[in-house]
């Protein structure tokens, strides 16, 4: 499986965000080839601005391995990371990160600035823009839809 497959799979976190009315970001965490944890955003629905999708998949993959550091671990996400992501990728130790569609407003992987040039404790690889005109879409049509809910038309 490539890292399209796992965008993919990310995607579909995204979308479960989406019917609940939160912004369509969408994670998944993989080790030797299985996905052992995922996430989507529910800041919204748990009144929580710590709940990104990122976050919540990270968590719960150290729950799952019983450790916090993610060393052999790639964290695919639909959308190019904001600081405090980038920062809980840095202390977890993640190995690799795989994006999606980038983040002009937050993103620190090369949109607002390269978090990456930094010298961190932590060095790791990243890849944006994988399948990124399906997940900007994502994100275009539920603000699109907010936008005509708001008017009521």
């Amino acid at each position: 499986m490539d890292d399209r497959f796992y965008i993919k799979q990310a995607i579909k976190r995204a979308k479960k965000a989406a019917l609940l009315g939160e912004v369509p970001v969408g994670a998944v965490i993989v080790k030797d080839g299985v996905i052992i944890s995922s996430g989507y955003n529910l800041r919204e629905k748990k009144n929580n601005a710590l709940l990104h999708a990122e976050i919540i998949a990270i968590d719960r993959a150290c729950k799952r391995l019983g450790v916090w550091r993610l060393e052999d671990c790639t964290l695919y996400v639909t959308l190019e990371p904001c600081p405090m992501c980038a920062g809980a990728i840095i202390n977890s130790r993640i190995k690799r990160v795989v994006f999606g569609g980038y983040d002009q407003k937050a993103g620190v992987y090369g949109s607002v600035f390269n978090i990456s040039d930094f010298a961190f404790n932590h060095r790791y690889e990243v890849t944006g823009g994988v399948l990124k005109d399906e997940c900007a879409a994502l994100l275009s049509d539920f603000f699109a839809q907010l936008r005509i809910n708001k008017r009521g038309f």
